[in-house]
């Protein structure tokens, strides 16, 4: 079969789609990066398991790559800033972390403060698509924070909150 769309018409189909907003943090040698991704989700359960794709050209890839682990935030409405900062929508001239309160858990994964949930992955599988690694990462640790907060949502390129 061959390719019929070019990437342009499925970024245009998947303006559709509605996602939650997460950072995703790489940890190596004492080096942090992190970005704000939407490519994340839950495969399995049993053992617990969830997955992100992040682009090849990326620092918190190289990271995640060299130091083996990862770390999800889950974004609440009240951190659209960070999101559009780790999207690098803004804010490019600084460092990232800079200024933002962090914790961790299990790995040296850095996470965001006052984010509705977190999760402490440890890298078991990768594959590449194209541009793209797949991180498959089994969940060391699982934290939630989510009483009374909104989840931030991204669709056809806008930052959104529940109705």
């Amino acid at each position: 079969m061959e390719n019929v769309i070019n990437p342009e018409q499925l970024k245009q189909a998947m303006r559709a789609w509605i996602t939650g907003v997460a950072i995703v943090t790489g940890y190596h040698n004492g080096n942090v990066h992190g970005m704000t991704a939407n490519s994340f989700n839950s495969i399995a359960l049993s053992p617990p398991t969830v997955m992100v794709a992040l682009r090849h050209h990326t620092r918190t890839n190289h990271l995640v790559k060299a130091g083996g682990i990862f770390g999800v935030s889950i974004l609440n409405t009240q951190q659209e800033i960070l999101a559009k900062r780790f999207a690098g929508q803004i804010d490019i001239d600084k460092p990232r972390f800079q200024g933002v309160e962090t914790f961790n858990m299990v790995t040296n994964a850095p996470f965001i403060k006052h984010g509705m949930a977190f999760l402490d992955c440890k890298v078991i599988n990768t594959f590449n698509i194209g541009e793209t690694t797949v991180f498959i990462g089994e969940v060391l640790a699982a934290k939630t924070n989510a009483k009374g907060k909104e989840p931030l949502l991204y669709v056809n390129r806008e930052w959104r909150r529940l109705a």
